[in-house]
Formats: structure tokens, C-alpha cells, sequence
């Protein structure tokens, strides 16, 4: 192979080792092959989570429907948005939920090197203690991508990765909560980790309508199926190490 090939496959191998955990993004791949990072958790409980926020215009809304249903969730937030509204990060963890890092900006890791992954895991997560005074346990990548900067970088800093089994995808221009309920029940099982959006700001105007919306019905889905709704803390997913090899655990043994 001559001196241009053996670079072409240099680089091809370099970006194989960076992008190759980005295949848990395959919804199926995941749940069948790292169930723990795609947030498979104990019998009876499906975890709640809340991606994009804090957002004034949106999350207060999350937070009294929230109340009014008596259940709590794990808030996925942006270091960028915790860092222009402060309290409200405070105001979500006072309502009794939980806070988890999603990164400083909302942005495809891939693009990034591991300097720049680091960073911005380690400030969002460092912005988002300092704010409400709770140190987050968990970490998700902006659209699920999870790269192997993203790992390192999450070992480092006591992060364990978690995805999810559903969404509604409900950051789509218009999206009904009926028609977003039923994209989540598609995939949506006992045990499983849901994904909604408490924020419009990486998707279309006003999208969360739709997310906040479909919480009513995602309660009565649970209530039916004697299913408990409740936060990440509460699902029987493991915690960081330092000896695991992946950065993260999947649920116990005592949990199964």
C-alpha cells in the first residue's frame, strides 16, 4: 500500500475508534446488546426524562404538570441554558426531581475532538452542581450519539451514559400528543427509560406543546399497566466505576 493508502486507512481507523459507540444510537442494537445504557431498568418502573431545558418559556409548565401528577423525572439539561436561567435549575430540583448533564451546547459529538468532548461534558457539569447545589450522576449525548471521547470523558468525570428505549418524537413542527403517545407505546415497555423534551431550543418553535401534552397520557398508560413513572435514581441502573471498562453499568443483579 502505497504512502497516501496507509493514511486513508489511518485516518479511517481513527474515526472508527471516535464514532464506534455511536452505534448505541440504534435504538434495537442497544436494547438488545447494552440494555443498561439504553436505560433498561427494574420490573415495574419506567424512568421519565426531560431533554433540552431549562427553558422559562417551557419547563415551568413541565414542572406543574409534573406536580399535579405527582410524578417526578430526571431533567437531561444544557449547561448553556442552566447558565442563563440559574434559578430555574434550582426550581427543578426543589420540585423534587432530578438533574442530569446533556452537554454545554447541543451539538453531534462526532464533530468534536476529545478536548473539546471533555470540556463540554466537564463544564456543563460543573454549571449545572454549582446552580443547584446537586451533583449529576447521569450524562446522554445529544442525539443519543456517543462517542468514545464521550466514554473517556464520562469516566473521568463520574458520569454514567444512559439513553433510552422510547421516544415520541415530539420535537417534530406540529406533533399531536395522541400521535406522539402512540410513537412512544411502539417501544415502550415495562422497565424501560422514555425520552421527551422540555425545550424548544434544538428542535421546531414550540414543539414541547406536544411533549407537555402527552405527560396526561403517558400517566394514565402507567396507571393501567400498575407501572410506576419516577426519575433515573429510582430505576435500578448502575453507577459510575472506574473498573468498568465501558463507563457505565447496566441494572444489578439484586434489581432483576
Amino acid at each position: 500500500m502505497n504512502r497516501a493508502g496507509l493514511g486513508a486507512a489511518a485516518l479511517a481507523g481513527a474515526l472508527a475508534v471516535h464514532a464506534g459507540p455511536a452505534l448505541s444510537a440504534i435504538l434495537p442494537l442497544r436494547r438488545r446488546f447494552l440494555p443498561g445504557l439504553a436505560g433498561v431498568g427494574r420490573p415495574g418502573h419506567v424512568a421519565l426524562t426531560l431533554d433540552d431545558g431549562p427553558d422559562r418559556d417551557s419547563t415551568p409548565w413541565f414542572l406543574r404538570t409534573l406536580a399535579d401528577t405527582r410524578v417526578r423525572a430526571t431533567f437531561f439539561l444544557l449547561g448553556v441554558m442552566v447558565d442563563r436561567d440559574p434559578g430555574l435549575g434550582r426550581e427543578i430540583v426543589a420540585a423534587g426531581h432530578e438533574v442530569a448533564v446533556h452537554g454545554w451546547r447541543h451539538r453531534n459529538l462526532l464533530r468534536c475532538p476529545p478536548r473539546v468532548t471533555y470540556a463540554d461534558i466537564g463544564r456543563a457539569r460543573d454549571r449545572i452542581a454549582a446552580a443547584t447545589g446537586t451533583t449529576p450522576r447521569w450524562y446522554r449525548p445529544p442525539y443519543g450519539v456517543l462517542t468514545t471521547a464521550a466514554v473517556l470523558a464520562c469516566r473521568r468525570l463520574e458520569l454514567t451514559p444512559v439513553l433510552w428505549t422510547a421516544w415520541g418524537r415530539d420535537w417534530v413542527s406540529g406533533a399531536e400528543p395522541e400521535w406522539i403517545q402512540r410513537n412512544l407505546t411502539r417501544t415502550l415497555a415495562d422497565g424501560g427509560t422514555v425520552l421527551l423534551h422540555d425545550s424548544d431550543c434544538a428542535s421546531s418553535p414550540r414543539a414541547w406543546q406536544g411533549a407537555l401534552g402527552t405527560l396526561p397520557l403517558l400517566v394514565r398508560w402507567a396507571g393501567r399497566r400498575g407501572i410506576t413513572l419516577g426519575p433515573l435514581a429510582e430505576h435500578g441502573l448502575g453507577t459510575p466505576r472506574g473498573d468498568d471498562p465501558d463507563g457505565w453499568r447496566g441494572p444489578t443483579r439484586n434489581n432483576r
